[in-house]
């Protein structure tokens, strides 16, 4: 796998450099995004990790002019965690959201969760007796239908789709309901009960995470 790192911050690239190696990952660097997207005008990347404030071009406008090239998932960094950085990556549509500082372990789950979104690996996860058939839009256990509301399905998908990374109560809003919802994370909490409800034995897979959000783990 490629990776592109743009980052005016030289010690931020060589951590993401280092980690990103260790994994048998491919890096390059930029140090802006005007730099960044000559390297993507000249190379293919698996994935792009774009910071939003850097000099001669921004992270956003950089993506912007990316997307124009390739459709390559983006995931942005920034050292701010205002709703309106999120908001608007998330419109120019980047796919996901890391906010400095960051561990690198958790911007490694990222990376390979939106890469394995991008590759399609498969159409149906399985665990034990559980099986989510993301084609057919259905749910068992033990070969015995579980029935969910679209909602609950979708949660379920992307969680799994993003296993390992705990993600926030605003990122599902705006993947699963959309931009323009107005509801707020008791929504979310809500529609997690249930699913964990309709999940029984298997509710324990969805684990909260104090002060974030949610994480799917199936891998123990």
């Amino acid at each position: 796998m490629k990776v592109l790192v743009a980052d005016d911050e030289q010690l931020i690239r060589e951590v993401i450099r280092e980690y990103c190696t260790n994994e048998g990952y491919e890096v390059d660097e930029a140090e802006n995004g005007s730099a960044a997207i000559d390297l993507v005008q000249k190379n293919d990347y698996d994935v792009i990790i774009l910071d939003i404030m850097m000099p001669v071009l921004d992270g956003f406008s950089a993506c912007k002019e990316i997307k124009k090239i390739k459709n390559i998932p983006i995931i942005m960094l920034s050292a701010r965690g205002e709703e309106f950085d999120k908001l608007m990556g998330f419109e120019l549509g980047i796919d996901d959201y890391q906010t400095k500082p960051f561990s690198p372990k958790e911007l490694l789950a990222r990376i390979k969760a939106v890469t394995k979104r991008y590759n399609k690996e498969t159409d149906i996860f399985t665990y034990n007796d559980l099986k989510v058939d993301f084609i057919a839009h259905t749910v068992s256990i033990n070969n015995k239908e579980v029935n969910l509301t679209p909602k609950e399905f979708d949660l379920l998908k992307y969680f799994i789709q993003n296993e390992g990374v705990a993600i926030s109560r605003e990122i599902l809003l705006n993947k699963i309901w959309g931009y323009d919802f107005f509801g707020d994370d008791r929504t979310i909490d809500t529609h997690v009960k249930m699913l964990r409800n309709n999940l029984g034995k298997y509710r324990d897979l969805i684990i909260t995470v104090r002060g974030i959000g949610y994480k799917f783990v199936s891998k123990k």
